[in-house]
């Protein structure tokens, strides 16, 4: 039984170029008319979700940053997540060595360590902030929300994630979000706890909640949640994971898969 709907942003709710498209979003409001509530967790900041939130009608708290931050529709940061200073040093050390450019969120803000990547305006969108560069990011080393390891070759990331994970899984989240992003968190900034920390927020136990997802950093909460939809373009390992797979989200995958609930919420199956 769905009693809590909770949907990955990009790759999921977005489309490629960052578009919500009207179907995704009459078929999110179809679902909340039905009795189902709706909220949104990503890697993004609370700046690049609010907007989101606003135009599906969300009045529930939201997860940022993997789930590491939870707040309301408003902004209100209702409790965040910080990755360890001595981790972050360490990690953003290692992307340098790996010629791999880091952004750091922290303080509401986001810092780039060069400009001229590419990815930097499909991030702009996303954040609804502009980047700050710098190449010195002590000030803020100890309240740290997420850094990213930014790189258009997919191999050097992924073996950058394999050295981080060697070096600091015990104490860090580090998990691709896209091919071309390396997302490190504080531990407890993961879509598991994530997804956790929201069904407690709205009283909704993790066995009632349907999530839906498209990459290896929404696994955690595949594991968790009761149901899981993985979308149509997603990773192999991500569809073999889910509950069950939609069409890719070029396609209004998740407004179909969003109409279906819709529809056994509405005949009082769901």
């Amino acid at each position: 039984m769905t009693r809590l709907f909770v949907s990955d942003i990009d790759g999921t709710l977005v489309r490629k170029d960052k578009v919500l498209t009207e179907p995704t979003v009459a078929a999110i409001h179809r679902l909340r008319a039905a009795g189902v509530p709706v909220t949104l967790i990503s890697a993004r900041p609370p700046s690049g979700m609010i907007a989101h939130g606003e135009r599906l009608g969300i009045d529930l708290p939201m997860g940022a940053f993997n789930g590491g931050t939870i707040f309301m529709p408003d902004g209100t940061i209702l409790s965040a997540a910080h990755v360890p200073a001595d981790v972050a040093a360490d990690t953003l050390d290692r992307l340098r060595a790996a010629n791999v450019d880091r952004w750091v969120f922290a303080d509401g803000k986001w810092f780039a360590s060069a400009e001229g990547n590419h990815n930097a305006q499909r991030e702009r969108i996303a954040a609804a902030i502009d980047p700050i560069y710098t190449d010195d990011f002590t000030a803020v080393i100890d309240r740290i929300d997420k850094i990213v390891g930014v790189s258009d070759d997919a191999p050097l990331v992924a073996g950058v994630e394999r050295d981080l994970i060697a070096a600091h899984g015990p104490a860090a989240t580090i998990a691709c979000s896209q091919p071309y992003y390396l997302d490190i968190t504080a531990l407890a900034a993961n879509k598991g706890d994530g997804v956790a920390a929201l069904c407690a927020a709205v009283g909704v136990a993790l066995a009632d909640v349907t999530v839906a997802g498209d990459m290896p950093n929404d696994l955690p909460m595949f594991a968790r949640a009761g149901t899981s939809i993985a979308m149509g373009q997603a990773p192999q390992a991500v569809r073999d994971a889910a509950t069950r797979v939609t069409g890719p989200t070029d396609a209004d995958g998740l407004a179909d898969a969003v109409n279906a609930l819709a529809e056994l919420a509405e005949r009082h199956i769901l």
